[in-house]
C-alpha cells in the first residue's frame, strides 16, 4: 500500500506554483488602474481639444467682426457722402427757386397764379430738404 507524506519537496513545489500564478485581485486592480488612466487621459485631452477649438473659433469670430465693421463703416461713409451730395442739390434747388421767386415777385405788382406755384413748390422742396436732413442725421 502507499500512502501519500508530503515531503518538503513536494511542499516547495506546492509553494512556488501558487506563488507563480498572478492573484484575480492583483489582476482586476492593474484593469482598473489601466481602464481609470484611460479616461483620464481621454478627458484631460478633450479638455485640449476643446480649448484650442475655443481659441480658434474666438479668432476667426474677432477677425470676421473686424471685417464687419470695417465693411460698415465704409458703407456708411458712403451713404453720408451720397447724402451730403444730395442735400447740396436740394439746396442749390432752393436756392434757385427762391432767386427766381424774388424776380416773379419784382416783376408783378399783383400775387398771381405762379406765385402761388413758386411758394407750393418751395414749400415741398424744403419739407424734401428737412426729410434728407433728418436721414443725414440719423446716419451719423
Amino acid at each position: 500500500m502507499e500512502t501519500n507524506v508530503p515531503t518538503s519537496a513536494n511542499r516547495s513545489l506546492e509553494r512556488t506554483s501558487r506563488k507563480s500564478k498572478p492573484s484575480v485581485p492583483m489582476f482586476l486592480a492593474a484593469w482598473v488602474l489601466l481602464i481609470s488612466c484611460g479616461i483620464v487621459g481621454a478627458v484631460w485631452y478633450t479638455g485640449q481639444v476643446k480649448d484650442k477649438l475655443t481659441q480658434d473659433i474666438s479668432v476667426q469670430t474677432a477677425q470676421q467682426i473686424t471685417t464687419m465693421q470695417q465693411n460698415y463703416d465704409a458703407q456708411l461713409k458712403q451713404m453720408q457722402a451720397d447724402f451730403s451730395g444730395e442735400l447740396n442739390k436740394v439746396q442749390g434747388k432752393v436756392d434757385a427757386l427762391n432767386e427766381l421767386l424774388e424776380f416773379t415777385k419784382d416783376n408783378t405788382n399783383s400775387k398771381t397764379d405762379n406765385s402761388n406755384k413758386l411758394f407750393t413748390q418751395l414749400n415741398e422742396v424744403k419739407k424734401k430738404l428737412a426729410e434728407l436732413q433728418k436721414s443725414l442725421d440719423v446716419l451719423k
